[in-house]
């Protein structure tokens, strides 16, 4: 998931940081400070310093840091969203697990997969079975090789979401990694019946056929 459709969506959890109209004025001020990091980052930056001088509110800190994210600064940003979620203003729980989603898919952004999947653990224990989190965490272990991990993980999403295209892709992955074709081509044509134009998913199915083909002249 994009740091920025998270962030859009993180904003309502201010409502319930303080007085109604307070939050409500708060909010508003994170969306427009968000929105405009996809055009200005620079710009968005800047005015999340400002805020941040007018009384170091968790907005202020969550848009600055999603600002350095987009200005190239991602380790800086990652950290900061990682510290903002374990700060004594962070939020509720659902906010922090956000920051945490945040900052797993900013280590994703530079290959820093086993920061991501510490984040990505961090945030699930704020958010249980929450699937968006469970495909991040099994991305951040596949690209450490951690396929039994992101086995777990991937059944997981898939129990609660049965026939999610990507879940069924990232498994089929999985299964080719660990040698079980017959379970990689099945997931493999679970995700194609839910999404038939995936290129992705065309391309495991092309990578399994080719190691069952292999397999069988052995």
């Amino acid at each position: 998931m994009s740091l920025i459709a998270m962030a859009a969506g993180a904003a309502l959890f201010l409502q319930q940081n303080a007085g109604a109209e307070f939050a409500a004025a708060e909010a508003r001020r994170l969306e427009a400070c968000v929105a405009k990091i996809e055009r200005t980052p620079e710009e968005a930056y800047e005015d999340g310093l400002a805020w941040t001088f007018e009384g170091n509110r968790p907005g202020a800190r969550q848009c600055t840091a999603l600002a350095l994210i987009a200005l190239g600064s991602v380790e800086e940003g990652a950290v900061r969203l990682e510290n903002l979620s374990m700060s004594s203003d962070g939020g509720t729980m659902e906010q922090r697990a956000v920051y945490l989603s945040q900052a797993g898919n900013a280590w994703l952004q530079i290959g820093a997969a086993e920061a991501a999947a510490v984040s990505f653990s961090e945030a699930l224990k704020l958010a249980p079975g929450e699937n968006d989190l469970l495909l991040d965490r099994a991305t951040a272990y596949m690209l450490i090789d951690k396929w039994d991990e992101a086995l777990v993980d991937l059944n997981t999403a898939i129990a609660n979401e049965p026939g999610d295209a990507i879940a069924h892709q990232m498994r089929a992955e999985v299964h080719l990694n660990k040698d079980a074709l017959d379970l990689a081509l099945k997931d493999v044509e679970t995700s194609m019946a839910a999404d038939p134009k995936n290129i992705d998913t065309l391309l495991v199915r092309g990578r399994v056929r080719e190691a069952m083909r292999i397999k069988a002249g052995n």
